[in-house]
């Protein structure tokens, strides 16, 4: 293809890469007036950020592995319009229940257009021309990442449009990417013979990636980290996934092929993978909570200050992946995103309420330079090494570890930065002489700041001040471990072919040998 044929493809999968980014986080600074105007409790409010989650996460293998047994282009058709139908749902929804239920149908549609753009791309490009378009998603991604919680602030601050808008906005998006997927599009037919689809498999590894999600998610919340709902969500979960595993290794068609695994680079980009998501979005997703609590910032301000780090991320991204793709070479921008990625962390495990937004608009830029050049490239480095039968499978397997490394980042970081906010915020009254009315521990809600006095206001600023650095902190030696394991990475030469072409190539070659072993 040619990059005008490249480019219009891929301008169906930008629109449907938005739309999958848009739906988890443009309800971010809506939540609390949704769950106000259907009179829901806080565990509702809970599970509307989870049900989202949980579906996209636990269903992203599946998408992977039905990609390499039929047609991508018809597959992220039925995801965009799964997307389309939970939307329109959930901006319909009169009761928090349909609600829910909503978020779980536009997660299952997610999933599929998180896996699906980047195993299409891989489908349509070689990987030595891979790296610039990446660099291109790496930008969708970001202005996603943050447009949505700044998009979902404004809906909820104009009169005329509300809440509900926070759902039917990406309905237009998703309608317009099925059009220009199906007018720009174009992937030759792949036959394949005797296909069969491993419904045990899929059912086990749903059934115990969800049962470990749910347990990540309401722990320290619903229930203590050391409970008998712990114990058997955990041990639900590992009996399930080691099921999985004993009937994936025995099945013609799995759908995450274990031999995926024996592959070094696969192995170690996974890992990679799983450590950028708990340092990235278990760090980065309560940065408006502080702006909003400890700078005492607007929700739509909020969002406009997260864009020194997003125009990081957008830069270095697409940089990296014009050099990568000029020069063959990509290991070097691996390793110098994990180090950048740990700078930045660390930098912003500095802050306090007092922290000048100068300051942390450098800290955050660095955060993002190093995310830039360290996310989409892992992924390229998978695609490379793999069988072209195997990308979707390779690529969906990244995808759902860095989802499921995001997930469990920011339900164990968001415990943490609850218990800390009330140990500081006790701390604090103590010391004023106020009485504080609880024990230092525990979940607390986040205050109405324009309600306290002067004097409160400055405790509890302080207390979510410190909480957030001290998150950044911890997400720190992920981000350390994440360059260890980058750089036992084996870097090769980037194939000059795409996945289409290496598809038929493998098929020619084994049609070669069958000829071969039954002339002789």
């Amino acid at each position: 293809m040619t990059n005008r044929q490249i480019l219009q493809a891929m301008s169906g999968l930008m629109a449907g890469m938005f739309v999958a980014i848009l739906a988890g986080t443009v309800v971010a600074n809506a939540l609390p007036t949704i769950i106000a105007d259907l009179g829901a409790s806080q565990s509702s409010y809970t599970w509307v950020v989870t049900a989202e989650l949980l579906a996209m996460t636990a269903t992203v293998p599946l998408w992977g592995k039905l990609s390499d047994l039929f047609n991508k282009k018809l597959l992220l058709q039925l995801s965009l319009g799964m997307f389309v139908v939970g939307s329109l749902l959930a901006g319909f929804s009169h009761g928090v229940e349909l609600l829910i239920f909503s978020r779980v149908v536009q997660g299952i549609g997610a999933g599929g257009l998180t896996a699906l753009a980047q195993v299409v791309m891989a489908a349509i490009i070689p990987p030595r021309r891979l790296g610039k378009y990446a660099g291109i998603f790496g930008a969708v991604f970001a202005i996603g990442t943050v447009a949505g919680p700044l998009v979902g602030g404004v809906l909820v601050d104009t009169s005329w449009l509300g809440w509900r808008w926070c759902f039917f906005i990406g309905v237009p998006f998703a309608l317009l990417a099925i059009a220009l997927l199906q007018r720009t599009l174009r992937l030759p037919a792949v036959v394949r013979r005797e296909v069969k689809i491993d419904f045990l498999g899929a059912f086990l590894i749903v059934a115990g990636v969800c049962a470990l999600l749910i347990w990540v998610t309401l722990a320290g919340n619903e229930f203590d980290w050391a409970s008998w709902q712990t114990a058997a969500l955990t041990g639900a979960g590992v009996l399930l996934l080691v099921a999985a595993v004993f009937v994936e290794a025995r099945t013609a068609e799995p759908v995450i092929p274990l031999g995926i695994f024996r592959n070094r680079t696969v192995t170690l980009t996974t890992v990679a993978s799983l450590l950028v998501g708990v340092a990235m979005f278990g760090g980065t997703v309560f940065l408006s909570q502080y702006f909003q609590v400890s700078l005492g910032k607007s929700p739509t301000v909020a969002g406009l200050m997260s864009l020194p780090m997003i125009l990081g991320l957008l830069v270095s991204s697409t940089v990296a992946g014009q050099l990568i793709s000029k020069s063959g070479v990509w290991k070097r921008y691996l390793v110098a995103g994990a180090v950048i990625m740990t700078v930045g962390l660390g930098l912003l495990s500095t802050i306090d309420a007092d922290t000048s937004f100068t300051l942390l608009s450098v800290y955050m830029a660095v955060l993002g330079i190093g995310v830039g050049m360290l996310m989409q490239n892992l992924v390229l480095a998978a695609q490379n090494d793999v069988p072209a039968s195997e990308l979707g499978a390779a690529t969906s397997v990244l995808s759902f570890f860095r989802s499921m490394g995001g997930t469990i980042g920011t339900s164990v970081l968001g415990a943490i930065l609850a218990n800390r906010v009330a140990s500081e915020m006790t701390k604090g009254l103590d010391a004023a002489g106020i009485p504080s009315g609880g024990d230092g521990g525990g979940e607390s809600s986040v205050p109405d700041m324009s309600t306290l006095p002067e004097p409160v206001r400055q405790i509890v600023e302080h207390a979510y001040g410190v909480a957030t650095a001290d998150l950044f902190l911890i997400a720190t030696p992920c981000a350390l471990l994440a360059l260890l394991t980058v750089v036992f990475i084996k870097e090769k030469p980037l194939k000059t072919t795409s996945g289409m072409e290496r598809l038929a190539e493998e098929a020619g070659a084994a049609t070669a040998t069958d000829k071969t072993a039954v002339g002789s």
